[in-house]
């Protein structure tokens, strides 16, 4: 047996071991032995093996499995430029607390700087993104693999493997394996939070910090604070629209609050922004502050949950909130253009009970906050950890491997950034709605709208049509443009991979009609 062949099975029996369930596969030569050991242990049925032969594509699939089950996902790929493709995935893992587990394929360190083909530094490429690194080499016994690490975001092993990289066909060093249940990271309450304001607001960004849904709706209930939500599909009892009404100065004057408990980060909307660093005292519950975001500023900050000593809100406070939001959701409910208001409004609504959805950066997920009425019986998932619009697609797909009907909302240049995640479909549930407005639409709402040059450097139009191209690659796909068409489709049950493309007023239209909604908030 070779010393490669022998490196990457050791390094198998502990991923099996360990009761890690799927790992991500990209196809190359120096990643041979990991590649044939794994294809051994899902012959045993011991893993399940998804191929992906772009690499980007293969660790955001990852990414998006290992939100799904909060489970540590390994992707691997050969070495050189292959490495590379991995690090805006290992990036968004990084500042989401992912456990993706990068196992890299390597030539030998002596090969380094000696112009050996597809030969670079890999050794830490992905610098402090990970939680631990190691340079791995053929003769590296005993190894255990740093899975605890795990537990706070990505972690990296780079493995040098000596040729020859071919195995022999032995499949006994699977036997005797001890298969633990899979590692589900958690945390507990620590420290403790007092207050005695009544005017205080709990604000909940769109990924919590990573603390579960459940954890995070009982600390909300035993607090009786207005809950200020990024994610409305999470929180029934959010207030409905409130980055929407904040647009008048004069509502976030009369809201502002004392004091603001934040959950993760907020990074959707000025609105919020600005009410939430207007309080007197601001209390951080996030468990990245001990990682990557180490210099949040706050009265307290947190790690985990931690026991209350709070006081209850003023009943007057608490019904300012749902003045406010119940007005405002009349002049929501009152859209009736086609646009993308409507269809974030819509998809809010009408999705099924026990659905998943998956929401793209940019727009589509600025338009669920604002626009989406707070219900329960949706599971919700985005890549806020630094919020690109890269991989998207593949991240969707790895999040509806692991569930049985998964929706997707997607910007049209999202889209086109990520079409390689199209390539491979496997036995895969999920419907991509695409917003199409022919190029960058959150632009137009921004500041630089109008500027000289804004088409070519901001709005850049493509002139494509995104279902014309998922039906060249295989993928059902069909164009919609109007509220009934939308409501058959989120209708339908969900089978296989398609795409429905929503067709849209052109993006100076969708932007003066939200500065129209925003002019009505002013009369609240």
């Amino acid at each position: 047996m070779s010393q490669s062949t022998q490196l990457a099975r050791v390094i198998v029996r502990q991923i099996i071991e360990a009761g890690i369930t799927d790992a991500v596969i990209s196809p190359g030569s120096r990643n041979a032995p990991l590649s044939l050991a794994l294809i051994a242990a899902q012959e045993r049925k011991l893993i399940k093996l998804h191929i992906r032969i772009d690499e980007r594509t293969a660790a955001f699939y990852a990414l998006g499995l290992a939100k799904a089950t909060n489970r540590p996902v390994p992707v691997i790929c050969t070495s050189g430029t292959a490495v590379a493709n991995y690090h805006p995935a290992v990036l968004e893992a990084s500042h989401s607390n992912i456990p993706l587990f990068v196992i890299t394929a390597d030539r030998p360190a002596a090969l380094r700087r000696t112009g050996a083909n597809q030969t670079t530094e890999q050794a830490r490429i992905f610098g402090k993104a990970v939680r631990y690194f190691a340079d791995v080499s053929g003769a590296a016994y005993p190894l255990e693999l740093p899975l605890n690490s795990l537990q706070t975001g990505p972690v990296h092993l780079n493995v040098q493997f000596e040729e020859p990289l071919l195995a022999d066909s032995d499949s006994t060093w699977l036997d005797g394996l001890t298969v633990s249940p899979p590692r589900i990271f958690d945390r507990k309450k620590s420290g403790t939070l007092a207050s005695k304001s009544t005017r205080g607001l709990l604000v909940i960004g769109h990924d919590r910090g990573g603390i579960a849904a459940e954890d995070v709706k009982k600390f909300a209930d035993q607090l009786g604070w207005p809950i200020l939500s990024e994610d409305p599909l999470t929180f029934p009892n959010a207030s409905a629209h409130a980055s929407l009404f904040l647009t008048s100065t004069v509502i976030a004057k009369d809201l502002a609050p004392d004091t603001v408990i934040v959950f993760g980060r907020t990074t959707l909307s000025r609105s919020v922004n600005g009410l939430v660093n207007s309080a007197r005292a601001t209390f951080v519950i996030d468990p990245r502050i001990a990682t990557v975001d180490t210099d949040r500023l706050a009265e307290k900050k947190f790690t985990e949950l931690p026991e209350l000593y709070t006081a209850p809100a003023d009943p007057e406070w608490l019904a300012k909130w749902a003045k406010y939001s119940k007005r405002t959701a009349k002049v929501v409910n009152e859209i009736s253009t086609w646009s993308e208001p409507l269809i974030a409004r819509e998809i809010s609504q009408h999705l099924p009970d026990q659905s998943t959805l998956f929401i793209a950066s940019s727009r589509p997920i600025r338009d669920i906050e604002a626009f989406g009425a707070p219900r329960s019986g949706i599971k919700t998932f985005a890549n806020r950890g630094l919020a690109g619009i890269d991989g998207n697609i593949s991240t969707a797909l790895g999040i509806a491997t692991a569930h049985k009907s998964t929706f997707a909302l997607l910007g049209d240049l999202a889209f086109l950034h990520d079409l390689t995640g199209l390539i491979h479909r496997e036995d895969i549930n999920l419907r991509i709605f695409v917003i199409n407005n022919d190029g960058g639409g959150i632009f137009s709402t921004l500041p630089q709208r109008g500027v000289a040059g804004f088409e070519q450097v901001f709005g850049t139009p493509h002139g494509l049509d995104p279902a014309a191209i998922a039906t060249a690659m295989g993928v059902d796909a069909k164009t919609i443009s109007s509220v009934d068409q939308l409501r058959q489709e989120l209708a339908k049950p969900v089978a296989g991979i398609s795409v429905v493309v929503c067709k849209v007023p052109d993006r100076e239209v969708n932007a003066d009609l939200i500065k129209n909604l925003y002019e009505k908030m002013a009369s609240l």
